[in-house]
């Protein structure tokens, strides 16, 4: 320790000022250095993810589909004679001599593409037992019924399951003569039966266990629209038994999720199958919801009872209460509707599900708990009479429809308030926001073609004028027009501090009624802001947009009873203190003139013509001739509204 005289006080000081300054320096190079280690951290994984979703697509890109394979004849046989099948789709083969190869895959295939032969057929092939994990027993259940009454040896292990079913399963998967070929179960079951994971060690053991099928594979990825907690003990299945396949399944996975999953299955690099996810038969549109609950069952009264008068469909609702409300609404008219939702008995749910495969129910109205695994092929049209929860949500709900190649229409009501009663459901989730908003920006979109945004958010390229004029946007193309809303969002910002000052908060609805001078006094006072000349589905569209743009954020609070959802400055309000800053929003322009006017008057179907298209078989066929006539000519047709 230094002795300090008085004289020597200022020149310690002196030394202690330059340590500061050389400590403040380090500390200041130390997290310039770590700044940038994050920096090429992420560099590192977005390389390392690149390269191993090339070999993934080289590996895919591979002659798979050959047929000089030891089991193709015995695997088009058992397809022909088992399965009454007569060929195979677009990626069916080469996934099934992946698997059958023993080597590790993932197959992208929209819904309805045939994803479950996949592993089906070569389960049946070859020796020992593919086990089947998935999400939901009353998927497996539907897959159980259908292979037993192909005669197919098959066995589901569950929660619920009972002991006698429990032992035979058991039993058989160290039993060398049994003829079991396929067991289904949930990844509960794995992660928390220590008694099945020792007999599956004694299965893998007398090389009983050929592979492990994870449908609905996209829950494994924290990054997905379903993520399931269950689904990450998956991750020790390579590590128990490495020389087992694995065979993921998704319809819905964006590049970001499918490279989570291979690193959570430990199966980096491995081969991946993608089919296009543009279905050609569908016809994508969204509509203005109403306000008013009577004119919203109007609209769905006239497009059952004439658009699509006997034709089978599905009716989508975000809650219970809506799906219950709505059966009884449409009921009332005279509709052959029922209900269908996960507060039903297992009974009524089977005997909603049969009769409206049978056709005794024209539709049914149901929460998300209705769809998955269902194979209905002629379903003429899916209704989401609120919004979906995400983009993948929408795609895979909406492709239950048209799965006969025919014809079939997906048509989405929104309005401005079904945004704020999801987010209060979805707002928990790590990306339940990011994916709500997703699906609100397809909403609030005014020009691009439908099936160009869900390409685009799966990876894919997409030109909209393959579209064929199968989506509401192509069908009536309108010359987009950029305008600056600025002004509106200051506005809003305006009343945003004026409610905080009368310590209020605002929710979507109250801000609308401040904003056209309805509401309180205090929070629509004239000083502030006269109420804006356009409509209020324009000031709805307005808010949505700044939403999703971030220059409004919600605030989420919780009451006793409910989550409720308020408005306040969001991230990008900030970029408002630049006088010069605007922001863009895109908004219809006029009907875009045709040089092929001439065919666009012979091939123009309005929404009226469409329904009669639907609704007679030789027009359905003149339909889809017009599309052959569309795809030659190479040119974008369009009509007017």
């Amino acid at each position: 320790i230094m002795s300090i005289n008085e004289s020597g006080i200022a020149t310690v000081e002196e030394k202690l000022a330059a340590i500061s300054h050389e400590l403040n320096q380090i500390e200041a190079e130390i997290k310039k250095l770590n700044k940038r280690k994050i920096e090429l951290l992420g560099m590192k994984e977005q390389l390392t993810d690149k390269v191993l979703l090339e070999k993934s697509k080289v590996l895919g890109g591979k002659d798979w589909d050959r047929t000089d394979f030891p089991w193709y004849n015995k695997l088009i046989n058992t397809l022909n004679n088992t399965f009454k099948i007569k060929k195979l789709r677009t990626h069916q083969l080469a996934t099934m001599n992946a698997t059958l190869s023993g080597q590790d895959a993932i197959l992208i295939m929209p819904t309805g593409g045939g994803k479950s032969l996949c592993y089906q057929l070569p389960a049946v092939i070859d020796k020992g037992v593919t086990f089947v994990i998935s999400p939901l027993v009353s998927l497996m259940e539907d897959q159980v019924m259908a292979l037993r009454n192909l005669n197919i040896d098959v066995g589901m292990f569950h929660a619920d399951c009972d002991k006698t079913e429990t032992n035979r399963i058991m039993q058989a998967m160290t039993d060398k003569k049994s003829e079991l070929k396929l067991i289904y179960l949930t990844p509960e079951k794995l992660s928390k039966s220590k008694r099945f994971m020792s007999k599956l060690q004694k299965c893998h053991e007398m090389g009983r266990l050929s592979r492990f099928a994870i449908d609905e594979v996209h829950c494994c990825s924290q990054w997905g629209h379903d993520f399931r907690p269950d689904y990450k003990y998956l991750g020790v299945l390579k590590t128990i038994f490495p020389d087992i396949p694995i065979l993921g399944l998704t319809a819905t996975a964006t590049t970001k999720v499918t490279l989570d999953v291979q690193k959570m299955l430990e199966i980096q690099g491995c081969i991946m199958f993608k089919a296009s996810f543009n279905r050609p038969n569908l016809f994508y549109e969204v509509r203005p919801k109403s306000s008013v609950q009577k004119e919203c069952i109007d609209e769905l009264e006239d497009l059952l009872k004439h658009r699509f008068a006997n034709k089978s469909g599905i009716i989508y609702t975000t809650t219970i209460k809506d799906c219950s409300d709505l059966r009884e609404e449409l009921r009332k008219r005279g509709l052959r509707v029922s209900g269908y939702h996960a507060n039903l008995e297992s009974s009524q749910r089977s005997s909603v599900h049969r009769k409206w495969m049978s056709g005794e129910y024209q539709a049914v109205v149901a929460t998300i708990a209705f769809g998955l695994g269902i194979d209905k092929p002629d379903v003429r049209f899916v209704i989401h009479h609120a919004l979906s929860k995400s983009m993948e949500n929408f795609y895979q709900e909406s492709g239950r429809a048209g799965r006969d190649g025919q014809p079939a229409e997906c048509i989405l009501f929104y309005r401005l308030a079904d945004i704020f009663k999801l987010s209060t459901m979805v707002f928990s989730q790590q990306t339940g926001l990011k994916c709500l908003y997703g699906i609100v920006d397809y909403c609030l979109d005014v020009h691009r073609c439908r099936r160009q945004i869900i390409a685009s958010h799966f990876d894919e390229s997409w030109e909209s004028t393959d579209c064929n004029s199968m989506c509401d946007h192509c069908r009536n193309k309108r010359q987009p027009k950029q305008v600056d809303v600025r002004k509106h969002c200051v506005t809003i910002f305006k009343l945003l501090a004026n409610a905080a000052k009368c310590d209020t908060k605002l929710t979507a609805q109250k801000l609308m009624d401040a904003w056209y001078g309805k509401g309180p006094a205090q929070l629509r006072s004239s000083d502030i802001v006269a109420p804006p000349s356009f409509n209020r589905d324009t000031g709805e569209a307005i808010v949505a947009h700044l939403l999703i743009k971030e220059y409004l954020k919600e605030d989420f609070h919780f009451t006793p009873y409910s989550t409720i959802s308020y408005l306040r400055r969001g991230n990008m309000a900030v970029k408002l203190d630049d006088p010069s800053h605007q922001i863009s929003m895109t908004v219809k322009g006029k009907v875009v003139s045709s040089d092929a006017a001439k065919e666009s008057s012979e091939l123009k179907c309005s929404r009226k013509e469409i329904s009669e298209e639907f609704n007679n078989k030789e027009i359905t066929d003149k339909f889809q001739a017009c599309g052959e006539k569309r795809k030659g000519s190479g040119k974008v047709v369009s009509s007017d509204a």
